[in-house]
Parts: C-alpha cells; sequence; structure tokens
C-alpha cells in the first residue's frame, strides 16, 4: 500500500514523458530539417535568378552591340568567352534573329537554335530548368560531354528499372535578346549551367546549409540534386572518397516527391546511413517534375543523444522513487511492521508452537492494544491446550494399560487353546499310528523274511539281481522307518534319529532316482543348479523322506508335464547372540498352476490337501522332521512366472528338539526371520 503510488504512478509518468519526449524531439529535427531545406531553396533559387540576369546583362552590353553590328565573330567569341568566366556559366552561345548558329565562347560549327526558341525569349525572358537530352547538350556545348554520362547503380528500394547510364542533362538555361536601336532583335544570346556533376555548386549549397560548427553532436549535413531519381550531383559519401553519384532514390520518396509533388520531411535511408531528409520536387519551365533538390543530416548523433537524454532521465526517476520507497517505508513500518509480526506469530501457533507470541511494539495505538490483546489469547489457549493434553495422556496410558493386559491375556488363551488342539492332535495321531504300526510290521516282516529265503534259494544266481534285491531291503527299511517317524512325531521324546553331516546335493540326486518313473510318466524336464558346499547336520532317511515328499507333490501340481527346477545354496543368518548360523537350503519349483492364499493359510496344517486322493499329512509330517533339527519348509508362489517354490532350510548345526520347539503360529521357529537370510 505504501508503494503503490511510487510502483504505478510514477512509472506510468515516465513512459509518458518518454512518449511525449521522443515525439517531441522528432518534430524538432523534422523542423530543422525544413528550415534546411528552405535555405538551400532559396540559394538555389538564386543562383538560377544569376543564371537569367547574367545572360541579360551580357546581351545588353555596348561591346556585344558593337560586336555584332560590325559581324566580328573573333571579337564576339572573346567577349563571351569572358563573360563566361566572369559569371561561372558552362556555356554561352549566339544566335541570329531566326536561329541560326553564330559564335560561342568555345568553337565554332554548333547546331542552330531549336525551333521556338526565338519565340521564348519575348514569351518568357527569365532563366529555367530543362532536361536536355544527350543529342541536345552535345549540340549546345559539346565540351560538357564528359559530364553527361552517368552509370546507375543499383540501390536498396529503389523502383526497378531497366536503365543501366543517366546520360541525359539538367541544365539552369536562360534566353535573352541582343535589341538594336529601334528595339529589333539583332541576335539571341543563350547560356546557361550543366547541373550533372555541377560539384562546386551542391558543395557550396551544403556550406551555406550547415556550415562548419552548425550541426551538434558531430552530426554530418549533407545536400543532393535528383534527375528524376537519380544523384546527378552530391556530396553524400558511396564510399570514402567516392560520392554517391548514379545512386537513386528508395521508390517511397519517389512516389511522394515526383508523384504526388509533395515535400518529404522525415528519416529516410540514404545509401547507406539513416539521415533526417527533406526532399522537395524541382520544375522545369512548364511546371513539370523533372528531380528533386536534397537536404538533411545523420540521424545516428541525434538519436544517441536522444537515448541518452532519456535514460538520464529515467535513472533519476528511479533515483527520486527509491529515496521515496525508502522513506515511505520508514514511516509505514509503524503500521505494517506490527501486523506482520501478528501475522506470523498467528502462523506460527497455527503451525504447532504453541510458545509464539508477538512481544512488546512500540506503537501505543489500536495496533499495540491489539497486539496485548492477542498475546493473552495466544496464553490463554495454550494454557487450555496444555491441560486438554495432560488429561488426554492420561487417558491414553490407561486405555493403553488395559489394552496390553487384554492382549496378554488373549495370546495367553490362544496359546492354550493351540497347545491343547495340536495335544489333541497328536493323540489321535499317536493312537491312530500305533495301530498302523501294528498292521504294518507284519507285512514288512514277512516281505523281509522271504527276501532273506530268496537270496538262500537262489544262492549264487541272487548276484544277477543283487541291485533289485538290494534295493528292495532299502524300501522295506525306508517303510519300517516310516512307521517309527510317525510314532516319533506322535512322541517324539522316544524316538530320534542317527545324525550324519550330509550333502544335499547327494541326498537330492538319490531321491530323484526314487521319483524318475514318475518324472517320464508325466513328461517333466529336469533343471538341476548344484550350488551349495556345506554339509548339513540331519538324519539321511528323514531328509530324503521330506525331499521325495515335495519331488511327489511338485509333480502331482503338473499333470500335464511342465519343468522342475531344483536347487541348493548356502546360507548364513545372525543369530540374536552374535554368533552367525549357516547352512544350505533345497529349493523345489514346479511350473504348475501355484498355491492359492488359502492353501498357503493351511499349507502345514495336519490333515489339509488338494489332492482329491491325499490324506493332508505329508507336508505335516516334513515340516515336523526338519524343524526337530532347527530348520523349516517355507512355500512362496513364483513371482515373474506360474508355479510354486518349496524351500528346505537347513542348519550346518542341528538344535535339540527342545531348543527348536518355541515356535510361532504354524510351529516356525521364532528365531527365524526370511529377511535375515543370505546366500554365502
Amino acid at each position: 500500500m505504501a508503494l503503490l503510488p511510487l510502483a504505478g504512478v510514477l512509472p506510468l509518468l515516465v513512459a509518458a514523458l518518454a512518449v511525449w519526449g521522443n515525439a517531441a524531439y522528432d518534430r524538432l529535427l523534422i523542423t530543422k530539417v525544413r528550415s534546411d531545406l528552405a535555405v538551400a531553396r532559396g540559394y538555389f533559387d538564386q543562383v538560377l535568378g544569376e543564371v537569367g540576369s547574367g545572360t541579360n546583362a551580357v546581351a545588353a552590353s555596348h561591346e556585344l552591340h558593337l560586336a555584332v553590328a560590325a559581324q566580328d565573330r573573333r571579337a564576339l567569341q572573346s567577349q563571351l568567352q569572358a563573360a563566361r568566366v566572369r559569371l561561372g556559366f558552362d556555356f554561352i552561345n549566339l544566335y541570329g534573329p531566326k536561329g541560326e548558329w553564330l559564335t560561342a565562347d568555345w568553337a565554332t560549327g554548333a547546331d542552330a537554335m531549336p525551333p521556338g526558341a526565338a519565340n521564348q525569349v519575348q514569351s518568357d525572358p527569365r532563366a529555367g530548368l530543362s532536361v536536355l537530352d544527350h543529342a541536345a547538350l552535345v549540340a549546345l556545348a559539346p565540351h560538357l560531354a564528359p559530364r553527361l554520362r552517368i552509370p546507375i547503380v543499383p540501390t536498396t528500394n529503389a523502383a526497378p528499372t531497366q536503365r543501366t547510364v543517366e546520360d541525359r542533362a539538367m541544365v539552369m538555361l536562360a534566353i535573352a535578346p541582343v535589341l538594336g536601336a529601334q528595339g529589333e532583335t539583332l541576335a539571341v544570346l543563350r547560356a546557361g549551367v550543366l547541373l550533372n556533376q555541377n560539384l562546386p555548386l551542391i558543395d557550396h549549397i551544403n556550406r551555406i546549409v550547415y556550415p562548419d560548427g552548425s550541426l551538434p553532436l558531430d552530426s554530418l549535413g549533407t545536400a543532393t540534386l535528383f534527375l528524376d531519381d537519380v544523384r546527378i550531383t552530391t556530396n553524400v559519401r558511396l564510399f570514402q572518397d567516392q560520392r554517391a553519384i548514379g545512386t537513386r532514390v528508395s521508390q517511397a520518396v519517389r512516389d511522394a516527391v515526383l508523384g504526388r509533388g509533395a515535400t518529404w520531411l522525415d528519416s529516410a535511408f540514404v545509401v547507406n546511413d539513416w539521415y533526417v531528409s527533406a526532399y522537395e520536387p524541382v520544375v522545369n519551365a512548364a511546371g513539370e517534375r523533372i528531380g528533386m533538390l536534397y537536404v538533411g543530416y545523420l540521424e545516428k548523433p541525434f538519436r544517441q543523444a536522444k537515448y541518452t537524454v532519456l535514460g538520464v532521465i529515467g535513472v533519476i526517476f528511479l533515483v527520486v522513487m527509491a529515496v521515496s520507497a525508502w522513506f515511505s517505508v520508514r514511516l509505514a513500518r509503524s503500521i505494517f511492521q506490527p501486523v506482520e509480526r501478528m501475522n506470523a506469530t498467528m502462523k506460527k501457533f497455527k503451525d504447532g508452537q504453541t510458545s509464539a507470541r508477538v512481544g512488546s511494539v512500540t506503537a501505543r495505538d489500536e495496533i499495540g492494544a491489539l497486539a496485548g490483546l492477542l498475546d493473552h489469547l495466544l496464553q490463554t489457549v495454550d494454557d487450555k491446550t496444555q491441560a486438554l493434553q495432560r488429561w488426554g495422556e492420561e487417558l491414553d496410558a490407561k486405555v493403553a494399560e488395559r489394552t496390553r493386559e487384554l492382549e496378554q491375556a488373549n495370546t495367553t488363551l490362544k496359546q492354550a487353546q493351540q497347545q491343547l488342539v495340536k495335544s489333541e492332535k497328536l493323540a489321535a495321531i499317536g493312537q491312530l499310528t500305533a495301530s498302523i504300526a501294528h498292521e504294518i510290521n507284519n507285512p514288512i516282516a514277512v516281505i523281509q523274511g522271504n527276501l532273506d529265503l530268496m537270496r538262500e534259494t537262489l544262492g549264487e544266481r541272487a548276484h544277477d539281481v543283487r541291485g533289485e534285491m538290494k534295493l528292495l531291503d532299502e524300501q522295506v527299511e525306508r517303510m519300517r522307518l516310516i512307521v517309527t517317524q510317525l510314532l516319533q512325531y506322535a512322541r517324539p521324546t522316544e524316538y530320534a534319529g542317527y545324525v550324519e553331516a550330509l550333502d544335499v546335493n547327494r541326498v537330492l540326486a538319490d531321491s530323484l532316482v526314487l521319483v524318475a518313473h514318475l518324472l517320464a510318466n508325466r513328461r517333466i524336464d529336469v533343471l538341476r543348479h548344484a550350488d551349495a558346499t556345506t554339509l548339513v547336520g540331519l538324519n539321511r532317511q528323514e531328509l530324503q523322506q521330506v525331499v521325495i515328499n515335495l519331488l511327489v507333490n511338485a509333480i502331482q501340481a503338473m499333470p500335464d508335464g511342465g519343468t522342475l527346477t531344483l536347487r541348493t545354496r548356502n546360507w548364513t543368518q545372525d543369530a540374536a547372540t552374535g554368533a552367525a548360523i549357516k547352512g544350505a537350503c533345497i529349493e523345489v519349483q514346479d511350473s504348475g498352476a501355484g498355491l492359492s492364499q488359502a492353501a498357503m493359510d493351511k499349507l502345514f496344517k495336519p490333515f489339509f490337501t488338494t489332492k482329491n486322493d491325499g490324506n493332508g499329512l505329508g507336508l505335516w509330517i516334513s515340516q515336523g522332521l526338519v524343524e526337530r533339527y532347527g530348520g523349516r519348509i517355507t512355500a512362496e508362489n513364483v513371482s515373474d512366472r506360474s508355479g510354486a517354490c518349496f524351500t528346505v532350510w537347513l542348519l550346518t548345526e542341528p538344535q535339540v528338539p527342545d531348543a527348536a520347539s518355541a515356535t510361532t503360529n504354524n510351529g516356525r521357529p521364532l528365531s527365524w526371520t526370511h529377511g535375515d537370510v543370505r546366500d554365502s
């Protein structure tokens, strides 16, 4: 508000002054060039008048009358030559009363005077401008022929033309009669000045219009005489020492001056620079426009001076604005500074800085009273807010305490329920496995007895089927171990397998042999990546049972064939005690349909199966076997393609069942965190 008048009014005032000053300055330049043109025109008319008066004076001289009467050509030629030099003419010719040529100041043998020229003496004895063609001027004054041929120089913005040479002549021509005693015409005197390449004349006009020191700022004045639109004499330079004779005026100036007869007063591009210019038509005795008279001066110094003045005015206004703004702000500070402080305080208070206050202000008016009232209000709000926060914290603490108590009670209840359910399941499985063990052990004993009887009966011929017999022995032993493991899982404290250092790659290879016929029937390709080098502590038969169970599940997940990918690798886990836990893992990945979320949640629970002919104990028993030695089994879907991947995590140093019995949901060890496992 304080700076609005300065920022709004003063710039507008400066702009208005700049526009008005620029226009006024341009008007002054145009006014000057108009007066310069008037001076040049006056001197040009004076020279034209001197041509006429000088011609009349020669025609009226007594000596010329005597020489004409005596028909003394030598005397006439001498007198005419002296008169031409004295008057500064380019030629003086003497003709008879009927127009026949008598003599001249330069030679003999000229043509007769053009028809009707003698009559002009009676009708208009004054001098005038005329345009003569090349032949007419050569007949009048052959010695002037070298000044006629002017090559036309191509000029930018000029009117199009096919002419290449200007050979016409513009002359100041005067005709005067030589009268006898009775008033009769004894002879006709015809004299004049050629304006083509008449450098003394144009330089003299320029010195009269622009004398030395008349133009400020080192500007340069020029003058030019045009025949039609071609410069026939000028002091404008085309190059450093060459005058711009033969160059042409722009078409815009030509149309205005020669076409409409107007006077051009404006800036114009003259040859190679901008000039403040004035063009005026020149006419012959018949009033026809035959050329132009031009004066002008270089615009660049005046333009620079104009911009300098405008710049100085602008700087002065900027200084005035800066000083005025400084005083305005200082005077307005007593109003806006307390208001700004109050606004800033409100923002800080809103952002949570409840201790923010306006503080003391120097103003003792309504604004000062408002600042004090605001501080009082903020203090009151802060006190109430702190009280509410204390009450809220106390209430939150009580609610949190009650919540923790309820959560602990709920956790204890859930654990008791889970343990009870597990105990009931184990009891049921114990009874079931005891019955199964009793029923299976008898067929196993019969099979084993018959195998022994076959060896005794076959004798040496048993050597041919030694491998098959050995395989049958191993499978009988495996059935015994399965029955034992069922009992062992139901009563883990009564059974314990023999632990040895196993190579997981070897166990995986042996297991593949046992399921080779299933792989062949389903047309399943096997990809193996054996990267594990760490040995694990486990019972061989139990590990083989777990691996075969996972292989069979994977094969059943690909009824139409597919790819079975098997990987082994090392892993390391940082334990809470500081010592790193090492081991190896086995990955069994199929390319089947994958696992649903519902199946993932119940995967390792007993009696859960997704197959119509399954009993749901395979994964549950396998998980129990692995957990007995401190390991675990995890399952996940493959993210980049279809299929599921089961991973068996095994320890190098197995844990005793008591150490591994601290479990969470689904019987997984508390010390296991999948994100902490690293490949080694």
